[in-house]
């Protein structure tokens, strides 16, 4: 294991008790680069996942995809043989660590688009001891960067999935499946109310954070260059495919297709085993 690899006890308390963790010099340039390519070959080719959450087609754009590992070569190589997994293993203090599902964004100069805060656990049929990595591809500074609602990963609490589209509703409590999920609290609203967890960050710095924090943008300044961001959902071997709503159809169907059912084990070809390397799609 190299030094990139190694996580410290502090970082896994904090990790632990915050909800989020930054971690310096994780990755190198050359696994940047190599995501930028993949984001670049993306465009040219999209998957049928790919979104763009500006409503207005002649302003500048905020773009999305997901589940392109298998698609994009660069992306491929990064899931399998980067930092990521070891890192998640740590952090999560698991025996083997899964994917569940990579994504990126891209915000064009003059977006004025922003991720609304949300917990990502309720937006896919998932549930288990889950991990979230947010590595960026340009440096960030705290105040146009993620800000994490600190602790709320132990609120023991379920929020509505929520539209990354321009003008985000709000909901009344909802059950599903036996279980309540709330609206999520109007953070940008009043962040004074709130403990957020912000960091600035060069390359090679990332966050990794637990599905169940709230997290979101608080800046409302638009970019003057575009900024790209690559994340990767992992698991412990504790996932399970379990059912959250009505809202998370379209992915479902995607694994449904695949062979899986609702309780089954997050592994296998759709969701390979990253960690420990070697071992085939256990």
């Amino acid at each position: 294991m190299i030094v990139e690899d190694v996580v410290s006890d502090e970082e896994i308390k904090a990790f632990k008790r915050d909800g989020a963790v930054v971690l310096r010099s994780r990755f190198s340039e050359d696994w940047l680069a190599l995501l930028r390519d993949g984001i670049d070959a993306d465009l040219v080719r999209p998957t049928d996942n790919f979104t763009r959450h500006t409503k207005d087609p002649r302003a500048p754009a905020y773009f999305e995809d997901y589940w392109a590992w298998n698609k994009i070569p660069q992306f491929t190589q990064f899931v399998h043989n980067s930092p990521c997994a070891p890192l998640a293993a740590q952090l999560l203090g698991a025996p083997s660590i899964n994917l569940v599902m990579d994504n990126w964004f891209l915000r064009e100069a003059g977006s004025t688009s922003r991720p609304p805060f949300h917990q990502d656990l309720s937006y896919f049929d998932f549930e288990g001891t889950m991990c979230v990595l947010w590595l960026l591809l340009e440096p960030v500074t705290k105040e146009n960067g993620i800000a994490f609602v600190k602790g709320s990963h132990l609120w023991d609490k379920l929020f509505m999935r929520v539209r990354f589209a321009d003008g985000h509703p709000s909901y009344e409590p909802t059950e599903v499946a036996g279980l309540t999920y709330h609206p999520p609290p109007d953070v940008n609203a009043d962040p004074g109310a709130f403990d957020l967890l912000q960091w600035d960050m060069n390359l090679g710095d990332c966050i990794f954070f637990d599905m169940r924090t709230l997290h979101g943008g608080l800046s409302s300044v638009t970019p003057t260059e575009t900024v790209r961001r690559f994340t990767l959902r992992m698991t412990a071997p504790d996932g399970r495919i379990r059912y959250r709503g009505d809202w998370a159809k379209d992915e479902r169907a995607q694994f449904e297709a695949e062979g899986y059912r609702e309780g089954d084990r997050i592994g296998g070809t759709f969701f390979p085993q990253l960690w420990p390397r070697g071992l085939g799609l256990v």
